[in-house]
């Protein structure tokens, strides 16, 4: 994803998006963006929680619990609908 050359203090540069292969994309977020939506599990609802490339990662009864489990993994929640 990045240049591979250094830039100042041994950091590497920024890369443009425009730059990122589809790869790149398919992993951009994965271990920090979860997503949920809303399924039927079992003729019940439920809030399904996916990682970034659509992995299902887990299931809650609600949004707030799920958002709650999101958080307490260190992501950041998105609403998918």
């Amino acid at each position: 994803m990045m240049s591979g050359k250094d830039g100042p203090g041994g950091a590497q540069p920024p890369v443009s998006l425009k730059q990122l292969s589809v790869a790149d994309w398919a992993r951009f977020g994965l271990q920090e963006v979860a997503y949920i939506r809303p399924v039927l599990v079992n003729g019940v609802q439920a809030i399904a929680i996916h990682a970034a490339d659509g992995t299902p990662i887990g299931a809650a009864p609600n949004a707030q619990l799920a958002i709650a489990a999101i958080l307490e993994n260190e992501m950041e929640p998105v609403l998918v609908h």
